[in-house]
């Protein structure tokens, strides 16, 4: 079946609408960062770069580390950009922008979210490196694709509005599994975590400044919440989408974040840039095995 153009975008110099890369010029590795400048960092520790481009917040690097092509590409902050950087991303490696066409063999992609933030359980310290096992998706972007319940967990699901008063006005929490290589590849040396991946940075993260909280217990509810050993371990912004999305179309991903911030203590930790560079190298490493 031949994708028409008004589905899929293609530029004149035969990219991916937004991201602006070729299929040529994608690697089997990604590694996603939602901060344009973070992807000079991660480029920093390239033995080579071959390509690389800019467009808008899609700022992105294609080069060798540990003797593997890897693709660095930063998504921007949220939910709804990780929906336009995975779709094109999955497109560029399973779809021929010649004929438009589906490519009869699957090309699974190796996907890494590396990001910051906040801690929910106390004993978690600044500065933890926390592995999404499990990422829980309170943007309702999951839900506006089809058999979004064949990668869902609805036991914890319905477990989790129940425990925390879910507001009937916000959309259907999803909770969706990290990638199985990705967790063996990484779960050693890391917090085994169950991230909230929020719609926004205050009010969907239990910040109030001006405005109050439709939940206003919901920083003790998440907190407290546990289904069968598992809690909520921090709270990020694009995770679940990466996650559901990456599943749906048979991609291997996961995401790590460095925690910078620390609700249950009211702590922050400013000067944090460091310390994502030491989590940078760390995953390069994981992933270059």
């Amino acid at each position: 079946m031949r994708i028409p153009e008004s589905e899929l975008i293609i530029n004149g110099d035969g990219s991916a609408f937004h991201i602006h890369i070729r299929p040529e010029q994608l690697a089997d590795n990604i590694i996603l960062v939602g901060d344009p400048g973070r992807v000079a960092m991660v480029k920093s520790f390239f033995s080579s770069v071959e390509a690389e481009g800019a467009s808008r917040e899609f700022v992105w690097a294609t080069g060798l580390y540990g003797g593997k092509r890897f693709t660095v590409l930063s998504t921007g902050i949220g939910t709804d950009n990780i929906d336009i950087v995975m779709t094109e991303l999955d497109a560029l490696a399973n779809v021929d922008f010649t004929t438009r066409e589906i490519k009869p063999g699957h090309r699974t992609l190796n996907i890494l979210r590396i990001g910051t933030c906040g801690a929910i359980q106390p004993e978690i310290p600044l500065g933890a490196f926390i592995l999404s096992h499990i990422s829980v998706g309170c943007d309702g972007l999951l839900n506006w694709y089809e058999n979004r319940d064949k990668i869902a967990l609805p036991d914890i699901e319905e477990a989790f509005k129940k425990h925390v008063h879910w507001n009937k006005h916000l959309p259907d929490p999803y909770f969706v599994r990290a990638g199985e290589e990705m967790v063996r590849r990484f779960e050693e040396d890391t917090v085994k975590g169950m991230t909230i991946s929020a719609s926004g940075f205050y009010g969907p993260q239990g910040r109030v400044v001006r405005l109050g909280l439709a939940m206003p217990d919901m920083l003790q509810d998440f907190e407290s919440f546990e289904y069968k050993g598992w809690k909520i371990t921090n709270f990020e912004m694009e995770g679940s989408a990466l996650a559901g999305l990456a599943a749906q179309l048979g991609h291997n991903a996961a995401t790590i974040c460095c925690a910078i911030a620390h609700r249950y203590h009211k702590g922050a930790n400013t000067d944090y840039k460091p310390r994502v560079a030491e989590l940078v190298k760390f995953s390069l490493d994981r992933l270059a095995r």
